[in-house]
């Protein structure tokens, strides 16, 4: 009879403590962040993931009682280098990374050796934006209208020159895809930042580039350059004149790149939780929806768990465009 008694209050006693814990352990996770967070941005600033992360970052921050984040450029190596140290991160939810496309489903294809696994070493948050490209041309240098009237051009010239942003990025592999569409093999010419690549569509050193709507739509509704198509399946409410490249005639091409936030593998799955839905929440309020979709992008908002989805089945598309091209960036 003791020993019973002794058992029950053991089993007491482990039931107090249990409740006394579990209140602060709530506590814990939900008082998450009580420092600033950083999100990692693999490119330089004012490109298209630059703006989306910063944008992000003031609607987390005000939704946070004003805790800071903090956008934390690296580029270099089309995102690598950023998803590198991301990928090393302490797993606390207090570094994150705005990943896009390329870092997360084009890179296992077009590199035999990566300094990180995108499958193993990230945990999806949420993906935050969609982006179409845009076929900017220089008006003062290329005589076309649309896309029809500059593949004709460019059969005429010495060759089809189009600037990208790095290698092994989506308008790196877009050029190929549209050199297929319109039946001539492309030249891409590896820019390292935006900015270079505008410059040589200025000097007229490129004949076109595949830029982001956020990015494209400042120069064209300046006059500076000519948007020719969209690649998404439906126009850019940014750019609602320009026709997409599919109603031009050329059907399957349409292509778009992603970005979203990622945390380093093993981040405590009530902090992922906490952060997509804070995500989700932040770019589908109305201010926020408007401000992204000012900016040229479509707003998403994914659950880590759609956004899993997407990568995966992205990483098996790209790959499919990696193949066809024998491209190896190693």
């Amino acid at each position: 009879m003791p020993r019973l008694i002794r058992r029950r209050s053991l089993a007491a006693a482990i039931a107090l403590a249990t409740a006394m814990l579990a209140p602060h352990a709530f506590a814990q996770s939900t008082a998450y962040p009580t420092h600033p967070v950083r999100i990692i941005v693999g490119f330089a600033a004012g490109t298209g993931p630059d703006i989306v992360a910063r944008l992000l970052a003031q609607k987390l921050s005000e939704a946070w009682g004003g805790q800071g984040v903090i956008v934390d450029n690296k580029p270099g190596a089309g995102g690598l280098i950023a998803a590198s140290e991301a990928a090393r991160a302490q797993p606390d939810g207090y570094t994150l990374m705005l990943g896009e496309t390329g870092q997360l489903s084009i890179a296992p294809s077009s590199y035999n050796k990566l300094p990180y696994d995108p499958q193993k070493d990230f945990v999806p948050v949420s993906q935050v934006v969609t982006s179409d490209f845009v076929l900017l041309v220089n008006p003062q240098k290329v005589p076309a209208k649309n896309v029809k009237e500059f593949a004709a051009w460019t059969q005429q010239q010495k060759g089809l020159f189009l600037a990208t942003f790095g290698t092994g990025t989506p308008g790196h592999f877009g050029a190929y895809m549209f050199g297929e569409a319109v039946k001539q093999k492309p030249e891409p010419v590896h820019y390292k930042t935006p900015t270079d690549a505008l410059g040589g569509l200025f000097s007229g050193d490129v004949q076109g580039v595949f830029a982001s709507v956020a990015l494209a739509a400042p120069n064209v509704k300046s006059g500076k350059l000519a948007a020719l198509g969209t690649t998404g399946a439906t126009r850019s409410p940014a750019l609602p004149d320009v026709p997409t490249i599919k109603e031009q005639g050329y059907p399957t091409l349409a292509f778009n790149s992603w970005f979203g936030i990622v945390a380093p593998a093993k981040t405590p799955p009530e902090i992922v939780a906490k952060l997509s839905a804070d995500i989700q929440k932040a770019v589908s309020s109305p201010e926020g929806r408007q401000r992204i979709e000012d900016a040229g992008f479509r707003v998403t908002g994914t659950t880590g768990a759609e956004f899993g989805r997407i990568i995966a089945a992205d990483t098996v598309t790209w790959g499919k465009a990696v193949a066809a091209t024998g491209f190896k960036a190693d």
